[in-house]
């Protein structure tokens, strides 16, 4: 694997820490504003870049010193979600995301998982005639008499 930042014409492949955690769907948009707090998740021109799986079903069984107290069946909780997000390859930072995240999960053992990766980033080359660009065909701010001129119509 490449492990070394590297450029393509239209990119540039950067390191980053892949970072995930497992939620209550509920509980995201609280944990995500302490993580936001920590570092704004910049990509090129946005901010709070990050995505989140559709909800699954999570499976454990409280053991002797957990808060719940031992129990002997295995217990199912649905509606659990997992967010990913990159961070800058700066451990600072990381270790500050992690406590945010930490302090702000409902869980006694929250799940957070890290990976270095490469990951692009745009250099901002003018493709405002690319057709294939959302914004060219079908951005939600476009005015109807907009989408039909900038589709040739």
């Amino acid at each position: 694997m490449i492990d070394e930042r590297f450029e393509t014409t239209s990119v540039a492949m950067e390191r980053v820490v892949f970072m995930t955690f497992q939620a209550p769907s509920e509980d995201v948009d609280r944990i995500m504003g302490e993580v936001v707090k920590v570092t704004p998740l910049a990509m090129g021109k946005y901010d709070s870049n990050s995505y989140q799986t559709g909800a699954g079903m999570e499976r454990y069984r409280p053991l002797e010193g957990a808060a719940a107290g031992a129990e002997t069946d295995v217990r199912k909780r649905p509606g659990i979600v997992e967010v990913s997000f990159e961070l800058p390859d700066d451990r600072h930072v990381v270790d500050r995301v992690i406590e945010a995240i930490f302090q702000s999960h409902s869980y006694q053992e929250p799940v957070i998982r890290l990976q270095p990766l490469l990951s692009s980033r745009s250099k901002g080359l003018d493709d405002s005639a690319n057709r294939n660009r959302w914004w060219n065909t079908t951005g939600d701010w476009l005015k109807a008499g907009d989408k039909a001129d900038s589709q040739g119509g």
